[in-house]
């Protein structure tokens, strides 16, 4: 039987990542190489090891820069302490951290002045948990499931507020965030959820998705937060799924047999990869492509002042 390609729509790059990426690319442009980034710019080995050869340094401990270098923050954002150090050694910095994180950056800051306290749902050792963490030196605790909202500790249950990694599964979220309710009936919430529009799209369509394909193939690196909920998300709905971080990833085994292959990428996985997938599966057998549809994002965010381009048409 011919083997179909179905793919996802969206999949891939989101606004925060094209940005970050785009930040990276014009310092060095800019700048010239070398341009120190503290930590994965964004948490994709293909587009990591390609900045890599273009003159990007990857470093997690700013002691590893040497002074008057130019720093860039990776999407993910950093904390209150990595920001003032940076300043206090004197690079010159860009921050990339993806605007709907500083979002939730600014929401700690401005309701910690109120005395407010936070519950925060993500993943523990995720750079971007402990960059929203590191907003605050106390008062914020990290719940990774509904077992932690039984347990945490909070000093008071007042004045307490709760915030959330933007990459998460919706549906675990939405379920820790109910077990959070029933616990903390006066809990602050976010006016917009914070798991972001990217995270929530590419979900959505990994659920339209699933029920129509054999298999399903996810395009990312085994660090991404968004592309690993893709893969489980599809297992959970009962389709068969793996994640790939390229195509000689893909085992031959995963689509003997299967007709319909249905495709996504994480928002951190570059188109070239999806191509190169779409290739190795037309090699083992799929001779069609085609697109489910779904939401066509708009979403760009401006890039910080000073990386301007000579000439360039912004």
């Amino acid at each position: 039987e011919p083997k179909e390609i179905l793919l996802a729509e969206p999949r891939g790059f989101c606004a925060g990542v094209d940005r970050a990426i785009e930040i990276v690319e014009r310092a060095l442009l800019k700048f010239g190489a070398p341009i120190y980034v503290r930590h994965e710019i964004v948490h994709n080995t293909y587009v990591v090891n390609d900045l890599k050869a273009r003159g990007a340094i990857f470093i997690e401990d700013l002691a590893e820069v040497p002074a008057g270098a130019t720093l860039v923050f990776s999407a993910h954002g950093v904390s209150q302490a990595v920001q003032q150090e940076a300043k206090r050694r004197g690079f010159s910095i860009f921050d990339a951290t993806c605007p709907l994180v500083t979002k939730v950056h600014v929401e700690v800051a401005k309701l910690a002045k109120e005395g407010y306290e936070f519950l925060m749902i993500g993943h523990k050792g995720h750079p971007e948990v402990e960059g929203t963490m590191g907003q605050l030196s106390d008062g914020i605790y990290l719940v990774e499931d509904e077992a932690d909202v039984h347990t945490v500790q909070p000093r008071q249950s007042e004045k307490l507020a709760v915030v959330t990694q933007t990459t998460l599964s919706v549906d675990d979220a939405a379920s820790i965030l109910a077990a959070i309710r029933q616990r903390f009936p006066q809990i602050r919430e976010p006016k917009q959820q914070d798991i972001c529009y990217a995270t929530q799209n590419r979900q959505d369509a990994v659920k339209q998705l699933a029920g129509q394909v054999d298999v399903l193939i996810v395009v990312g690196s085994p660090t991404s937060s968004n592309s690993n909920r893709l893969r489980e998300l599809a297992a959970k709905l009962g389709t068969e799924a793996y994640m790939v971080d390229s195509a000689d990833e893909l085992q031959p085994a995963w689509v003997e047999g299967k007709q319909r292959i249905g495709l996504t990428a994480g928002a951190s996985a570059p188109d070239i990869l999806v191509r190169q997938v779409i290739e190795r599966l037309r090699a083992l057998g799929a001779v069609s492509v085609s697109k489910l549809a779904g939401i066509e994002e708009t979403v760009k965010f401006p890039l910080p002042k000073g990386l301007r381009l000579e000439g360039a048409a912004e």
